[in-house]
């Protein structure tokens, strides 16, 4: 059910995650539906609660990658169609619903990540150079259509993530 509310948040808006909408989505009845989440409230807090765990997930990992977190924070800047993106995706819907939780939880995620490439990169304005590089990343992957799209193929990325590994360094 939370997959579904998920899905139909990315899909369309938070107005179109109806709880009709869900339960036919989750392909139950809405009185099953609200057996498990009583209100839409109830749903949006499942989602945010898993988000949290994603993104506890994703730190851990970036922390851990071979080639490390600079690395790993810019090639996982282009979305895909993954359980994470989907769910970036939703709260950010929340988020530009006015959800305060979502607003929060997304500021909470953008600081995990600062952090860590912080941590990496022992700069605060080099780490957050390399945030706004991956956030330019996501936009043009996300946004435009791949003849318009200045990351043009794996090779483009990798000369990124070279030339931002020669400036973190350099510094």
């Amino acid at each position: 059910m939370l997959d579904a509310f998920e899905e139909l948040l990315a899909e369309q808006s938070e107005r179109a995650a109806t709880l009709d909408a869900v339960a036919a989505r989750a392909g139950v009845s809405k009185g099953g539906l609200l057996y498990h989440f009583a209100s839409k409230e109830a749903l949006v807090a499942g989602v945010l609660d898993r988000f949290a765990a994603l993104i506890d997930e994703d730190v851990a990992r970036m922390r851990a990658a071979e080639d490390g977190p600079v690395d790993y924070f810019l090639r996982t800047s282009i979305p895909t169609d993954s359980r994470f993106e989907r769910a970036v995706v939703a709260i950010a819907r929340l988020a530009q619903a006015a959800d305060p939780r979502a607003r929060d939880a997304l500021a909470s995620a953008q600081r995990q990540w600062l952090a860590v490439l912080q941590e990496a990169v022992g700069d605060p304005l080099v780490a957050r150079t390399i945030m706004l590089i991956g956030d330019g990343m996501y936009y043009n992957t996300a946004l435009l259509p791949a003849a318009n799209n200045v990351l043009r193929d794996e090779t483009d990325v990798d000369d990124l993530v070279a030339l931002i590994r020669r400036f973190a360094e350099g510094r």
